[in-house]
C-alpha cells in the first residue's frame, strides 16, 4: 500500500530542467556563506535528488540539519526533519523517525507557525500508520486536519484526507475511506498537484479492493501520472497493483509484463517489499502457464527475502504460494509442511496484534487507575488543610490585593511608555517613508531635468558649433583648438547622461531590479576597480514593487560604494536570493578587503551605514554585518515581499 507522505513536495518539471536546476545550485553551493541562504540551498538540492537517489537526498538533508543546528535555525531544522523522514519512512526506519517528527513538533510550537505544525502531526501520524497504530495515526490526523482548515489551505487538506482513507481501511471502515479517498482526489483535480493527485488514486484504488474495475481504473490513471512525472516509486506501486488486479482476474498473460516491469523496478529502487511481491506475482503466472520449475525459482527468490528481513506478512503469503506449486507437483508432505509453516506465523501474527492491543488497553486502565488515585489523595489533603486556609485567607486575600494593585499601577505605567514608543517609531518610520520619496522623487525629476534640459541644451550647442565651423575658415591652430572644444563638449555630455542614470536607472524602473543590479553591477566589474560577481536565485519570478527595488538598489549601489572606497577588496560578490513559498528576498553583499570592527559604525558620523539602515527599516527588513580585520566584510538583508 503507497502511504501519503505529506511534506514531500517534488517539482513537476521536465527531467532536462530538473537536471540543469540541480547543476546549477550544486555550482552555486560552495560559493554560498554557512548561512540560511545554504541552507535552503541543501534542502532544495535534496528535493531534486529525492526523484531518482534517495541516498544523495539523504546526505544534503543532513547537511540542512547539521548547518540550522549550528545556526540555531529552527525553522531549518523543522524543515530537515521533514524531509529526512520521509526517507527513514521509506526505509521502514520508523523508531527514528518517530522520534524526530516529535521533536519538530515541539519546534514548530515554539515558532508559532500552524502550518508548520500542522504538517508535523501529520508526519507524525504517518509513522504511526506504519507502525499499524491506526488510534494514535487519526489522533495526530485529526489535530492536523483542524489546523489545516483552520488556515484554509485546500492542497493540504486534501493530502491529509487522502492518507487518512487508507488508516480508515485498516480499521475495516471501507465507506469512510472510500468518502474521504473520493473527496482527496476531488480536490486534487483542482489545485494541479500531479504527485498527490497520483497518491491519492493508488489509496483510492487500495481501497476499492484488488479485483473491482474502480481500482483497475485508479491504479491506470496514478500509473501515467507517476510515468510523466518520473516518480520511480509510484510508477513501482501501480505496476504490482495493476498486476496483482490482473491475477485475481486470472489472467496470466495479462499480469506478466506489469509484474516484470515492477521487479526490475524494484531491483533498481532496491526495494525488498516489493522485490518479494513481485516475485510472488511471476511465481502465480507461472503457475498458470503449469511452469512449475520456474514457479519454484520464483517464490524461493521472494521467501530468500522475506526470511532474511522477517517479514512476516509477505513470508506467510510466500509460504501459501510455496504450497501450491508442492500441491500441483504432488509433493503433499511439503505441501503441508508449508501451509503449518504459514499458519504459524499467521497465529504468531493475530497472538502480536492481540498482545498489542492487550498492553495499550492495561496501561490505559492502569493510567486512569492513577490518576483517579492521584485525585482521591488531593481531595484528602484539601480537607485536611481547609481550616488552615481559613485562617490564612484574610491575609492572602490583602497581600494580594496590595500585589495587585502595585502590578496594575505599574502595568498601566508600562502600557503608557510602549504607547509612546509606539508613536515614536510609527513617527520616525513616517519621517523616514517621507525622506526616502522625496529623495527619489527629487532624483526622478533632476535626472529628467538634466537629460531632458541640460542635455537638449548642449547637444544643441555641439549642432550649432558643427553648423558655425562649416561657415568659417580658421587657421589649423584655431581648428586644433575647436576640435578640443568639440571634444570637450562630447565628454559633458556623456558625463551628464552619465549622472542622471546613477540618479534614477531607467533600466530600474523598464525592466526591474534583477535586470538593473545586473548591469550596475557590471559596469563597476568593466571599470576594473574591483571584481564583481554578481547571482541571483529564484528572480525571474519575483514580482517586486518599484518603491522597494528602488531602496535595494540604492542599499546595494551604497555598500559597493563604501567597498571601492574604503575596503580595498579585490573581489565582490553581490547575491540576491528570492524564496517564493516564504515569500523572502535575501540580499548579500560580501568582500575580501580590509574588514574593521564592526562596534566602529556607531562613532561614525558618516551619512552612509545611517542611510542603509534607514532603508532596511522602511522595508521593515532585517539587517546582519559580520567584519573583522583582515577577513572581509560581509552583510546579509532579509525582507518579506
Amino acid at each position: 500500500m503507497l502511504l501519503l507522505l505529506l511534506l514531500v513536495f517534488i517539482s513537476s518539471g521536465s527531467k532536462a530542467q530538473t537536471v540543469t536546476k540541480k547543476d546549477s545550485l550544486l555550482k552555486l553551493l560552495p560559493k554560498t556563506k554557512e548561512d540560511t541562504t545554504k541552507v535552503r540551498l541543501y534542502l532544495e538540492v535534496g528535493n531534486i535528488y529525492e526523484l531518482d537517489n534517495p541516498q544523495m537526498a539523504a546526505k544534503y538533508y543532513r547537511l540542512a540539519g547539521q548547518l540550522s543546528k549550528k545556526l540555531n535555525y529552527k525553522r531549518g531544522i523543522v524543515k530537515y526533519i521533514s524531509n529526512y523522514t520521509a526517507l527513514l519512512d521509506q526505509k521502514a526506519q520508523f523508531d527514528s523517525s518517530l522520534l524526530l517528527n516529535k521533536q519538530a513538533i515541539e519546534l514548530a510550537k515554539s515558532l508559532n507557525d500552524k502550518l508548520a505544525l500542522a504538517k508535523c502531526y501529520a508526519n507524525t501520524g504517518n509513522v504511526y500508520q506504519y507502525l499499524n497504530d491506526g488510534e494514535n495515526a487519526l489522533q495526530y490526523y485529526e489535530t492536523a486536519k483542524k489546523y489545516f482548515e483552520e488556515i484554509g489551505n485546500k492542497q493540504l487538506l486534501a493530502r491529509i484526507c487522502d492518507v487518512m482513507q487508507s488508516c480508515y481501511q485498516k480499521l475495516n471502515q471501507t465507506e469512510k475511506a472510500l468518502q474521504l479517498g473520493r473527496e482527496a482526489v476531488s480536490i486534487l483535480r483542482k489545485e494541479n498537484d500531479a504527485i498527490a493527485l497520483g497518491m491519492a488514486l493508488t489509496n483510492l484504488g487500495n481501497n476499492y479492493g484488488t479485483a473491482s474495475d474502480s481500482a483497475f481504473v485508479c491504479y491506470n490513471e496514478a500509473l501515467a501520472i507517476f510515468k510523466k512525472q518520473n516518480h520511480s516509486r509510484g510508477v513501482e506501486s501501480n505496476l504490482l497493483n495493476i498486476g496483482n488486479i490482473y491475477l485475481h482476474r486470472y489472467n496470466a498473460d495479462g499480469m506478466k509484463p506489469y509484474y516484470e516491469k515492477g521487479l526490475a523496478l524494484a531491483q533498481q529502487l532496491d526495494d525488498p517489499e516489493a522485490k518479494t511481491i513481485a516475485h510472488r506475482g511471476m511465481t502465480h503466472y507461472f503457475l498458470y502457464k503449469k511452469n512449475f520449475a520456474e514457479a519454484l525459482k520464483s517464490i524461493n527468490k521472494a521467501l530468500f527475502i522475506t526470511d532474511s528481513l522477517d517479514l512476516k506478512y509477505e513470508h506467510q503469503k510466500n509460504l501459501k504460494s510455496l504450497s501450491a506449486i508442492l500441491y500441483a507437483t504432488h509433493d503433499i508432505i511439503g505441501a503441508e509442511k508449508a501451509l503449518d509453516s504459514a499458519e504459524i506465523i499467521e497465529n504468531k501474527l493475530n497472538g502480536e496484534e492481540v498482545t498489542l492491543k492487550t498492553l495499550a488497553i492495561s496501561k490505559k486502565f492502569e493510567t486512569e487507575k492513577k490518576e483517579s488515585q492521584i485525585k482521591l489523595q488531593a481531595a484528602e489533603i484539601r480537607q485536611k488543610n481547609i481550616l488552615n486556609y481559613f485562617l490564612i485567607a484574610g491575609i492572602i486575600a490583602f497581600l494580594a490585593i496590595s500585589i495587585l494593585g502595585y502590578r496594575n499601577y505599574k502595568h498601566r505605567q508600562k502600557l503608557q511608555q510602549a504607547k509612546i514608543d509606539e508613536l515614536e517609531t510609527e513617527k520616525q518610520l513616517t519621517a523616514t517613508e517621507a525622506v526616502l520619496k522625496g529623495e527619489e522623487q527629487e532624483r526622478t525629476r533632476l535626472a529628467k531635468d538634466l537629460h531632458d534640459g541640460l542635455g537638449g541644451m548642449l547637444s544643441g550647442i555641439k549642432f550649432s558649433l558643427n553648423t558655425v565651423k562649416e561657415n568659417l575658415i580658421m587657421t589649423p591652430d584655431n581648428a586644433l583648438a575647436f576640435e578640443r572644444s568639440i571634444d570637450m563638449l562630447d565628454s559633458s555630455i556623456k558625463e551628464m547622461r552619465r549622472v542622471a542614470h546613477n540618479m534614477m536607472p531607467e533600466i530600474l524602473v523598464k525592466y526591474g531590479l534583477d535586470a538593473a543590479l545586473k548591469e550596475f553591477c557590471t559596469e563597476i566589474d568593466r571599470s576594473g576597480v574591483v571584481h564583481v560577481n554578481y547571482q541571483s536565485v529564484g528572480m525571474h519570478q519575483a514580482e517586486i514593487a518599484q518603491t522597494t527595488s528602488v531602496a535595494i538598489y540604492r542599499i546595494v549601489q551604497e555598500l559597493l560604494n563604501n567597498i571601492i572606497k574604503h575596503a580595498n577588496a579585490k573581489n565582490v560578490l553581490v547575491q540576491l536570493h528570492q524564496s517564493a513559498q516564504e515569500k523572502l528576498l535575501a540580499v548579500t553583499v560580501e568582500d575580501d578587503g580590509n574588514g574593521f570592527d564592526a562596534n566602529l559604525l556607531k562613532q561614525s558620523g558618516g551619512m552612509g551605514w545611517p542611510n542603509i539602515q534607514n532603508r532596511v527599516e522602511f522595508l521593515k527588513g532585517r539587517i546582519d554585518l559580520q567584519s573583522s580585520a583582515g577577513k572581509g566584510t560581509s552583510v546579509m538583508i532579509e525582507i518579506n515581499i
